[in-house]
Order: C-alpha cells, then structure tokens, then sequence
C-alpha cells in the first residue's frame, strides 16, 4: 500500500515542478501584464525575431532599447507581417499597451507600421490614438 501512495505521488511532484518552472514563461503571455492605457513607440528596428511562441522586435527609441511582443508565429504572419515586411535598421511604429511595470521597456503591439504598411497582429486589440 505504501509503494502505491509514493509512485502516486511522484507523477504529482513532477507536475507541481513543470508548473513552477514555466511560470517565467506565462508571465508575458496574454495581455494581464499591460497597461489599459494605448501606448505608441516609434523607433529603429535593431532585431527582428520571425518564430514561436511570437514574434518580437527589439526597437532603439530616443528612451533606450524597447522589446516588442507581436502575435503567435501565425496569426503575425496571416496578418502579413513576415520575413519580408520589415528590415533591421527600418523605422518602425509600434501601437499596442506598455508593461505595467515603469522600469520596463517592454509592449504588446497590436499593430505595426513599417515601409508604408500596416500590419494589424490583434486588429480588435488596436486602440484608437
């Protein structure tokens, strides 16, 4: 009875330990950790990341370096914004809803402007600025 209630128990530790390890990750997932408030940054492209679990930008404005959370590798690209729609060293803007936290340079953009193109990654996300 007693080997029953220790294996029972290990899968239930394991569990708890990939809980707790991913939690990191699911902190910036979602829109929980942004500000209610639009936000609008305008920059230069100094990375651009095409791949799950989304897409991101690092954009230098006049305040320091900025990263830049997009939609899931999917849903980025179906709106259009793809290998070709955007170049390091390209002006960007970048509309969507900062950290909530004030020491963080950090937003969820819900639409992209770069080369003359909008790319709306959460067109029912995009705020009226």
């Amino acid at each position: 009875m007693r080997r029953k209630t220790v294996f029972g128990l290990l899968p239930c530790l394991a569990l708890l330990a990939a809980v707790f390890a991913a939690l990191p990750a699911l902190a910036h997932h979602g829109w929980a950790w942004t500000e209610d408030e639009p936000f609008e940054l305008t920059g230069e492209i100094e990375e651009i990341y095409i791949g799950n679990p989304h897409v991101t930008l690092e954009v230098r404005a006049e305040d320091g370096t900025w990263h830049v959370d997009l939609a899931p590798l999917a849903r980025t690209v179906r709106a259009g914004f793809d290998e070709e729609a955007a170049s390091i060293g390209d002006t960007v803007t970048c509309i969507g809803f900062r950290s909530r936290d004030p020491g963080e340079r950090s937003m969820k953009a819900a639409r992209v402007l770069v080369n003359g193109a909008t790319y709306d990654v959460y067109p029912r996300r995009v705020p009226n600025i």
